[in-house]
């Protein structure tokens, strides 16, 4: 009794503590905001004279600060409203993709449409964001919006909206340049117009959160109960989810995208005690309010002469992914059946190898058209002769080094989902490639004129970081699909900011990034080309060595013990290989799009079932995926250059939708 008593009064303790932290926190966030204050505080009464810092303090650090707190409000509660009506827990404006959504459409109206911009920032920001959230939910319905779909469809998008984006930006240079550091959640004002709109968007927005409380309740239930407590299911579904999107745009239009705030916000209000709807109504807001005012103070502090290098959404994702990590174990999350869990079990194949070098056969098609066909200032031809030889020095390496990328991709994918017995894990999803992008980084920041190999060395170690931390996250807290998932995204969130700070200081790496954000070929070099083709042999001949391995750990640990496999040495030795992988693929062509997710299932779906045949399998589809891709974003839009990562998450989403839509149809 004495122990049970002590074990209250400490979960009562645990009960109390997070208001503490909370009251803590947001007295630094001021303490912050009046340091600020106080340095530009006037010491003594304007005179005749104009007086700058008065005019600093009214105009600018007063309506920042405002907007920081309004900003992280908005964001928190339409992170809660999108989290609830979803019945997701990984929901939020960035996972959904209706940022990235809002960017592009911005990005295009900047270009094409200028006026509209002028006139409504806002509508053309609720357009993309709508058009993104529309798009998701349309690929996941008939699974049921089960939040695993929900969250690959909204990575998918999410990465092709910040391609295309990523790819305007380059076409455009300076013009568009401070748009990317615009969109890194810049909370810099002039004037107290965005605090205005902000207010106005809380304001409504809580107002008909309120009114609509009792279908948001009811909504959080399954959809049988819903059904039979008479709410019109749909319809308000998409009310509360045009709400949620209306004042995450708007946020978007006013300061750029800010991650994180949305995903975290309603979290840690469930965390810090709010069990009700209406008690979380009230908490999220409030913490996202704080997060964002503590995380802006911070990047005032560390401001330095130069001015504020790093933007204000950056910083949410580099405190904010530690703590997301952090919060994993203690996160309670929904049960929904796994994506792998519906329909029959994958075909085998009577003839795998004989389907292998149909594969390859059609690989080298699509290599030597890729070399040979092209458009030119007169239109399409067939180059032969001396044209070809002129060619062939630039249309080669692009070739070779997207056909090495795509292989090495799918190998690493083919690897990952077999070590961790997840369908749904894969380079990208699980932050990998992000965390090579990480590793790049640094290595330019210490030296913008680093050699190959120290760019593949940093490349290297950030992707290893990121895969290994993810592992040892799975492995110590037992995470499921879901879990994993929600790790992935905080480290990417987290590799992502690092990236996005260094974009925004606006020097020689910012371009060098950006190009790699983009997922491009076009700076492939003979020398690329062969460093990454003489790579792929021997970095991908210990996995078919290893096929025993890759064929018994899906089994578990106790069955992989018992046939005789070193379950902890083969899975590190595998996760290395996976790494390096990930890193030179990513190193040469950028972040690409869900290659390494797609290229094993359609191995799969083919007929490829053991892992030798598997690994091959899905190797040649990644290599003839990228060399297709590669070959478009080439001629597309001639004689502009769109990224080959847009492609590739275009030529593979069909599967993907495929594979989210194959589940067991919506009820009702």
């Amino acid at each position: 009794m004495a122990e049970r008593a002590i074990h209250h009064r400490a979960m009562s303790g645990v009960t109390l503590s997070p208001i503490a932290l909370w009251s803590f926190l947001a007295i630094v966030a001021a303490l912050l905001f009046a340091w600020r204050v106080g340095v530009q505080w006037p010491a003594a009464p304007p005179g005749g004279g104009v007086d700058l810092d008065r005019i600093i303090l009214v105009y600018s650090t007063l309506p920042r600060a405002a907007v920081a707190v309004l900003a992280g409000a908005v964001l928190g509660l339409s992170g809660l409203l999108l989290q609830h009506v979803l019945r997701n827990p990984l929901a939020e404006p960035s996972t959904l993709g209706i940022s990235a959504g809002a960017q592009l459409a911005m990005t295009i109206a900047s270009l094409y449409a200028p006026l509209l911009m002028e006139r409504s920032q806002g509508l053309v920001a609720f357009a993309g964001g709508a058009a993104a959230v529309l798009l998701v939910l349309a690929l996941t319905w008939r699974r049921g919006l089960e939040p695993v779909s929900v969250m690959l469809a909204g990575m998918m998008v999410a990465l092709t909206a910040s391609s295309l984006s990523a790819a305007l930006i380059l076409a455009n240079g300076d013009y568009l340049f401070s748009l990317f550091i615009w969109g890194g959640g810049s909370l810099v004002q002039q004037d107290w117009e965005p605090t205005i709109a902000l207010t106005i968007r809380l304001a409504a927005g809580t107002v008909a959160a309120l009114m609509l409380l009792r279908p948001l309740t009811i909504l959080g239930l399954d959809d049988a109960s819903a059904r039979g407590l008479g709410v019109a299911r749909h319809s308000s579904r998409f009310l509360i989810i045009a709400l949620a999107v209306w004042m995450a745009t708007t946020v978007a239009a006013e300061v750029g995208v800010i991650g994180f705030v949305g995903l975290a916000a309603p979290a840690l209000a469930t965390l810090s005690g709010a069990r009700t709807l209406r008690q979380k109504l009230i908490a999220a807001p409030l913490i996202g309010a704080v997060l964002l005012w503590l995380t802006d103070g911070l990047v005032q502090l560390a401001a330095g002469s130069g001015g504020e290098r790093i933007p204000t959404g950056a910083g949410t994702a580099l405190l904010g992914g530690p703590l997301l990590l952090w919060l994993l174990p203690r996160l309670r999350l929904f049960e929904w059946p796994h994506l792998g869990s519906n329909g029959a079990g994958p075909r085998k194949a009577s003839r795998p190898w004989l389907i292998i070098l149909l594969l390859f056969a059609l690989a080298l098609v699509a290599a030597t058209v890729a070399l040979v066909v092209g458009r030119g200032p007169d239109g399409w031809s067939i180059a032969g002769g001396d044209l070809l030889t002129d060619l062939a020095a630039w249309r080669a390496p692009r070739i070779g080094v997207a056909a090495a990328a795509g292989a090495m991709l799918a190998a690493a994918g083919v690897v990952i989902q077999r070590v961790t017995g997840n369908p749904l894990a894969s380079p990208e999803v699980l932050g990998v490639g992000t965390g090579a992008g990480a590793g790049l980084t640094a290595v330019l920041m210490i030296s913008a004129t680093a050699g190959l190999g120290w760019q593949l060395a940093g490349s290297a170690l950030g992707s290893l970081a990121a895969l290994i931390a993810m592992l040892a996250l799975a492995a110590r807290s037992k995470f499921g699909a879901e879990r994993l998932l929600l790790a992935g995204i905080a480290m990417s969130a987290l590799c992502s900011a690092a990236i996005t700070a260094t974009i925004a200081m606006g020097n020689a790496q910012s371009y060098i990034l950006l190009r790699w954000l983009s997922g491009s070929t076009g700076q492939a070099t003979a020398l690329d080309a062969g460093l990454a083709l003489a790579c792929l042999l021997p970095l991908t001949l210990p996995l078919f060595l290893a096929a025993r391995w890759l064929d018994i750990l899906p089994l578990g640990s106790d069955s992989a013990r018992g046939l005789g496999v070193p379950v902890a040495g083969g899975r590190l030795l595998l996760i290395v290989v996976a790494a390096l992988l990930t890193a030179l693929a990513a190193m040469v062509v950028g972040p690409l799009s869900f290659v390494g997710l797609i290229a094993p299932h359609l191995a799969r779906l083919v007929g490829f079932s053991r892992a030798r045949v598997h690994l091959a399998g899905a190797m040649l589809l990644g290599a003839l995926l990228m060399i297709v891709s590669d070959w478009l974003s080439r001629m597309a839009a001639f004689p502009y250059e769109l990224p080959a990562g847009l492609f590739a998450s275009l030529l593979g989403g069909p599967y993907l939708v495929y594979l989210l839509a194959k589940g067991v149809p919506r009820q009702g």
